[in-house]
């Protein structure tokens, strides 16, 4: 090999690596932007919604007074325990107080029990997580399934048939369908239990039959909706010129679907999944007092109906950081899987 050559040879290796630094660069600096965009909505609206749940709360005047001696309260005992729990002081020098306890963790202490609110938040996560997770979870699963059957036979009888299920599925309420899967499947056929809630650390397979039928209640919303929303973004997706050109260059067709077709497609459904969360979570409290659950969604309840202030806003707080965490992890899936997401299209 002559110089010339050498020269021209490390010339064309030295221009791709730093083509291959630019495109590392370039996929770095997407990355971040996929995480800073979210984290830059989600401080104000965290800052917004603590401020406002806290406000809600002030402007209820019920203070520890009327929770724990009710209509016997004297003025003096009234003054007493205002003072007592800091409402004697002004709102906005209350509120930087208790958002500094957030930012530690710390959300304050029930008026009804005493208990830390974090503790007693805690204490029914994992039974509301552990529902609206295989909720979700069930919802994706048999969503996709049949959105992605639907669109692969359009127009057939089997398409008909997917369609009317995903619209009767979606006006059926979680309540009905609750006590519908309690009179099968636990009275009637006696396979599973009707109530109540067993920890994952007692094993697999009871904490499974005891959130089964919750779940499967809260699902069908979220199978009808992810059903439909993909079914309608394949159909359009195999319309599109870039899928033409892509089978006129030979490419097989399950290349095709899975690489060309179904990324572009699952955008809206996975946009779709980050806002039906909150209706999994607001949905728990019908579906925890049917099935006889002492999860998240009953204690916000029964806090409230009691007066338990700091119990509602801590509930409240909580219910803040998941959806926005959760539209986070969303987002970040969607700049790695659809591509004009990551081109921020």
């Amino acid at each position: 090999m002559t110089a010339e050559a050498e020269f021209l040879a490390g010339r064309s290796t030295t221009a791709a690596r730093a083509q291959g630094n630019r495109v590392a660069l370039l996929g770095a600096k997407r990355a971040g932007l996929a995480i800073l965009r979210p984290l830059a909505i989600f401080v104000p609206v965290f800052l917004v919604g603590t401020f406002i749940t806290f406000l809600l709360g002030a402007l209820t005047g019920l203070s520890p007074a009327y929770v724990q001696l009710g209509e016997a309260a004297t003025p003096a005992a009234v003054a007493r325990l205002n003072h007592q729990w800091g409402l004697d002081q002004p709102v906005i020098e209350r509120y930087l107080t208790w958002f500094g306890g957030v930012l530690h963790g710390d959300l304050g202490t029930s008026w009804l029990s005493g208990v830390p609110v974090s503790e007693l938040i805690g204490q029914r996560m994992a039974i509301s997580l552990s529902i609206a997770g295989l909720a979700l979870l069930i919802g994706i699963t048999f969503g996709v399934l049949l959105g992605v059957i639907a669109a692969l036979t359009a127009t057939s009888l089997l398409d008909r048939i997917i369609t009317a299920f995903v619209s009767f599925a979606s006006v059926l309420p979680p309540f009905a369908v609750g006590i519908a899967l309690i009179a099968v499947f636990a009275v009637s056929l006696n396979v599973l239990p009707s109530a109540g809630y067993v920890p994952p650390s007692a094993g697999f397979g009871p904490w499974f039959t005891h959130v089964i039928l919750p779940a499967i209640a809260l699902s069908l919303d979220t199978v009808a909706a992810i059903a439909r929303q993909l079914r309608a973004g394949i159909v359009s997706a195999y319309q599109e010129n870039y899928v033409l050109g892509a089978t006129l260059r030979g490419l097989g067709s399950r290349r095709v679907f899975f690489v060309h077709v179904l990324r572009n497609a699952a955008g809206p459904s996975l946009a779709l999944i980050g806002l039906h969360l909150p209706n999994l979570l607001g949905g728990a409290v019908v579906t925890e007092t049917i099935f006889a659950l002492s999860g998240y969604g009953v204690f916000a309840s029964q806090s409230a109906l009691h007066g338990d202030v700091p119990s509602v806003q801590g509930v409240l707080v909580v219910s803040i950081v998941i959806v926005v965490v959760f539209n986070l992890i969303v987002n970040v899936l969607l700049n790695r899987i659809v591509p004009s997401a990551a081109r921020g299209v």
